[in-house]
């Protein structure tokens, strides 16, 4: 008869800790996952719509305001599956509409949920980014979801529904001039996103 398998430790917020400065961690369902900083493409890509959406959304400059718009924000939501311990995501950009977060938190972290996150695909992150964190920002409630792939030139846009799961996605490629919610007040050029 075989020895029963070993149960694998649960990581916790303390193993972030003990990841590298130059890694990006996340604590997804008690996995520790790590990851390379982005390359340039992804870098590109997060940063040009971080400017796009600051200034129209952040700022009102060309744009109706009312937004906090936020670079690599840690998200802190309790994981059902073990009281006591917290999902630690952390979306390359998320926003908050002012009136659900009209100061920032004292604390380094979010508990408040997003009304809006943007992850930007990578090979080492594409699996995690779709398959386990999307389904914690619906739990959560988080209204709309952005993929957005720097290699595939792809904007996908997607909505939460009244069950709190993902609608269809509606998919912008390559060069095109899109309008696209929550941000559809202002009109998004998709190219420099891609430019090189």
């Amino acid at each position: 008869m075989g020895q029963p398998a070993e149960k694998q430790r649960r990581a916790t917020y303390a193993d972030l800790g003990a990841v590298p400065p130059n890694k990006v961690a996340e604590l997804v369902g008690g996995t520790l996952h790590v990851f390379p900083r982005p390359a340039p493409r992804h870098a590109q890509a997060e940063t040009e719509l971080a400017t796009e959406l600051v200034g129209a959304f952040g700022r009102g400059r060309g744009g109706p305001g009312g937004w906090r718009i936020l670079v690599e924000p840690e998200l802190h939501f309790p994981d059902p599956a073990a009281p006591g311990e917290i999902d630690a995501l952390v979306p390359d950009l998320a926003g908050w509409r002012r009136e659900r977060m009209p100061a920032l938190p004292k604390t380094a972290h979010f508990a408040l949920a997003p009304d809006w996150i943007c992850e930007v695909l990578s090979a080492s992150t594409e699996a995690v980014d779709r398959h386990e964190k999307m389904p914690i920002y619906a739990r959560e409630g988080v209204r709309y979801a952005w993929l957005v792939d720097p290699i595939a030139r792809t904007l996908e846009a997607h909505e939460l529904d009244a069950d709190r799961r993902w609608g269809p996605a509606a998919v912008y490629r390559d060069a095109a001039r899109v309008r696209v919610v929550p941000f559809e007040a202002i009109e998004l050029d998709l190219s420099v996103l891609w430019a090189e």
